[in-house]
């Protein structure tokens, strides 16, 4: 569920200037490794930072394309994992928590946007993708506002950099705090902004919190639609280009098959281990596109934004979800 734009596919500067040839097999060594065991969702974004920072991304243009459509299948497949009537727990106990923090997000973001005197439209993507699952939230809301170039790849260089931050903070506080599973599953679906992430840093926690954490957020991720309705009202557009992400849909039949036909307890696994090395994947070209080139895009006062919006909706969700329980 990642989108890039051409302002941040630029190769960047890169330290070790290497032939074609070379960049394309280190890439695939890298890519080929971070399908073993010995590599883990986090371990991955970073071997994806270092190609791209160290050697470049050889496939930068279809790193976006490749990102997009492995999330979506690896969330599909870790579908036939999990059991409905629990998936169906976990949403109803986060659906309060989702409206609140959605709608608080976009009026605290908003705030903050005039208070750093950022572009309104970039204010407001940033406040989007913040509020319900990172890029592709940006992506759904950036052709009703009709954003510029700059002005969406500016938000996403700000979402793509906590995201990655996310994936090791998470899991390292929530361990410090002594969350529970439950816990820990709500909080990263809610305060973190990509769904790639959130199950990353859910998988690294454990298989219930991954369950809860990926079931709230594919249920926060259909706010996109009435979001993107509220926006055009506001933004006076009438367009009627909304992207609804329609793989959710698979991924509750994959939950229904796995609840309602027993004969699929002897493929399912299989599924999931798939699905779970996709993901790896996806981490690792997501690290692949985040490059100096985003940092300098994205510029002090929208990151600015992004960090205090976020650390703002993490804590408080945090402190919901532990003491009004």
């Amino acid at each position: 569920m990642e989108t890039h734009h051409k302002e941040i596919q630029k190769q960047p500067f890169i330290f070790f200037k290497v032939n074609a040839k070379l960049q394309q097999l280190i890439f695939f060594v890298l890519l080929l490794f971070c399908t073993t065991i010995f590599v883990s969702p986090p371990i991955a974004l970073v071997l994806g930072l270092l190609l791209a920072n160290l050697f470049g991304h050889p496939f930068l243009n279809l790193n976006h394309k490749a990102t997009n459509y492995l999330l979506q299948f690896s969330v599909v497949g870790l579908g036939f994992g999990m059991n409905i009537h629990s998936a169906v727990s976990a949403g109803k106990e986060g659906f309060l928590f989702t409206v609140i923090s959605i709608f608080t997000t976009l009026v605290l973001g908003t705030f903050l946007g005039k208070l750093f005197k950022i572009d309104k439209k970039t204010s407001h993507l940033i406040s989007c993708g913040t509020a319900i699952c990172g890029g592709s939230a940006i992506a759904a809301i950036a052709p009703v506002i009709k954003s510029n170039e700059k002005e969406t790849s500016v938000a996403l260089g700000v979402i793509f950099i906590l995201n990655s931050v996310a994936l090791f903070v998470f899991p390292a506080v929530g361990q410090w705090l002594g969350l529970s599973q439950q816990e820990f599953g709500l909080w990263c679906a809610i305060a973190i902004h990509d769904t790639s992430s959130v199950v990353g840093a859910a998988s690294k926690y454990g298989a219930e919190a991954l369950q809860i954490a990926t079931t709230v957020k594919l249920a926060r991720a259909l706010w996109i639609v009435p979001v993107a309705l509220i926006t055009s009202f506001i933004f006076k557009n009438n367009t009627k280009k909304i992207k609804i992400p329609y793989f959710i849909g698979l991924f509750i039949l994959a939950m229904l098959s796995t609840t309602y036909l027993p004969q699929m307890n002897l493929i399912t696994p299989y599924f999931v281990s798939i699905a779970k090395i996709g993901l790896t994947i996806t981490l690792f070209l997501i690290g692949a596109g985040l490059n100096g080139t985003i940092l300098k895009a994205v510029g002090l006062k929208p990151l600015a934004q992004g960090v205090l919006l976020w650390i703002c909706i993490a804590i408080a969700t945090l402190v919901a979800i532990i003491y009004l329980k």
